[in-house]
């Protein structure tokens, strides 16, 4: 049996850029008073929160790329026998990753419909279905005389997204999974709320109640795996093991939420019990950090990924990684899933534990960004006329696992886990700012929109598309003819685990994009962009 892996101590080093933010005293109000042009309690309009030279790149957000890559994906897809069944029309498989190198580069490799990542393509289509409904102005299409109109996109979407999640109703009933709310949520909880889809909230209903099928009261926590096969490690006996990974406070979402429209408490009470047992489990207290004046100044956390928790006592046993460098490395996207869970989690409870261990891995994962090797930047200096400009970028877009060795030379990131923090970001601003903590509240926003625009800025494949119409139909074609990569984002890292069964890295990833349209639409429902 593995051996316990304990708190480690990090070293004291440089901190990010002082914000020097101020906090004010005042009534707690909601971030919802924030939208429609209006001002903050200092008089600052939402907008002017995002500096100008940031919000050039957060554009991109909203580029016809965006749309046009998922549209075409989608699309394409229907008439591949491969993909799509006929005549009833039912995917046989989702987008997850496409390879930058090899003999596939530039296309989506495609996974069973059964494997946890089948949710967020039908998801990208939903959020930009959200956007292009919701905040037409902010759905640019380029003003060509050969381009659609944005309403007949509009349509396009809508048959695109039924077709995309037509089996995802299906899959609320698994119970051997607790992914489940990753593969239901981007896509059905928008068919609910928007078309009105009441199939989809009933879906969404009966999967949280084959989520908490998973729930082993004896140990207060959620099932995560039923068995842990690696190449170092083989654990299959359930009656003496409680795999818990970090991942699984994302998929506590959709218990709140199904108990909120079902009336189901109990549903939400075991959404909170798991929460509350993975800050000892898997919460590593990190000490001797520097913090910056103006950052979160409690607790700071780092994360494991896999816990075993002994189902008769509900004792810690271990801790394991399966997708990270070794079992005491912080893996990034693992850390990015705990920021995001648990700010979560506190917009559900409004329980301060979970908003300060929402901030304290938040402040981590800031950190570790700052204090990343000097060659994670990158020179894209530019010169113009007699005035040329110095400039870097990658700093602020994480290294695959924090504490993995580094070669200059063939940096492995994972762009997924920045937009995944950022999005997380974004929910702690939100809450910091209606409980009247203003600066702490701008540091995090600063810190999500920074991380974005670093990540499009370095990530964004430059191999764009652009609709094309004959007053008919809809195509999209490459910008450079010839020219193709499927996804919006570069430099992802599913997992480089060096005991994985399956090694990959350097690609795409259908998560990293689903979260990248995630944080565009959060702050349009903020008011920001």
């Amino acid at each position: 049996m593995a051996a316990f892996s304990p708190s480690r101590t990090s070293s004291t080093s440089s901190s990010p850029n002082d914000l020097s933010p101020t906090r004010k005293k005042r009534k707690a109000e909601s971030i919802t008073s924030l939208s429609d042009g209006q001002t903050d309690a200092e008089g600052t309009p939402a907008r002017s929160l995002i500096s100008e030279d940031r919000s050039r790149y957060i554009a991109e957000l909203f580029d016809e790329n965006i749309i046009a890559k998922i549209f075409r994906t989608a699309s394409s897809s229907l008439n591949d026998p491969n993909i799509f069944t006929k005549p009833d029309g039912v995917p046989l498989g989702y987008p997850e990753t496409v390879p930058q190198t090899g003999p596939r580069a530039g296309r989506y490799e495609f996974r069973d419909p059964e494997f946890w990542t089948c949710g967020f393509f039908p998801g990208c289509l939903y959020a930009l279905l959200e956007r292009t409904t919701k905040y037409p102005h902010r759905a640019l299409l380029e003003s060509s005389p050969f381009g659609p109109k944005l309403q007949d996109v509009r349509s396009q979407l809508r048959v695109l997204s039924k077709g995309w999640s037509k089996s995802l109703h299906s899959m609320a009933f698994r119970a051997d999974t607790h992914d489940i709310g990753f593969i239901v949520m981007p896509a059905l909880k928008r068919d609910w709320e928007i078309l009105g889809n009441e199939q989809s909230l009933r879906s969404i209903i009966q999967a949280a109640r084959s989520l908490a099928t998973r729930y082993v009261s004896t140990a207060g926590t959620i099932r995560s795996w039923d068995c842990l096969v690696k190449k170092e490690i083989t654990v299959t006996d359930q009656t003496e093991n409680v795999l818990v990974i970090i991942d699984s406070l994302c998929n506590l979402d959709l218990l709140y939420y199904a108990s909120a429209h079902s009336g189901d408490r109990r549903l939400a009470d075991l959404a909170t019990a798991h929460a509350r047992t993975l800050l000892q489990t898997h919460l590593r207290p990190e000490r001797g950090i520097s913090v910056p004046k103006g950052g979160y100044q409690g607790q700071l956390y780092s994360t494991c990924h896999v816990a075993n928790i002994d189902p008769a006592t509900g004792s810690l046993k271990w801790r394991w990684t399966a997708q990270g460098y070794d079992n005491n490395s912080t893996w990034s996207r693992g850390q990015a899933w705990a920021i995001l869970g648990y700010a979560q989690v506190y917009m559900w409870t409004k329980e301060t534990i979970f908003l300060d261990a929402a901030c304290g891995c938040a402040e981590y994962f800031l950190h570790r960004l700052a204090t990343a090797p000097a060659c994670v930047e990158i020179d894209v200096s530019e010169s113009q006329d007699l005035f040329p400009t110095s400039r870097t970028n990658g700093r602020h877009v994480p290294l695959w696992d924090f504490d993995a060795p580094v070669d200059p030379a063939e940096l492995l990131r994972d762009s997924s886990a920045g937009v995944i923090a950022a999005n997380g970001m974004l929910i702690i601003f939100q809450n910091l700012l209606s409980l009247g903590q203003d600066g702490l509240a701008r540091r995090f926003l600063n810190a999500a929109v920074e991380i974005v625009q670093d990540t499009i800025d370095l990530c964004l494949a430059k191999e764009k598309t652009r609709f094309v119409s004959d007053g008919k139909s809809i195509t999209v074609e490459d910008s450079v003819p010839g020219s193709t990569f499927d996804s919006i984002l570069m430099n992802g890292t599913a997992n480089n685990n060096q005991h994985a069964r399956r090694r990959y890295c350097n690609h795409g990833l259908v998560y990293g994009d689903y979260y990248l349209i995630e944080f565009g639409n959060r702050l349009l429902d903020l008011g920001l962009a």
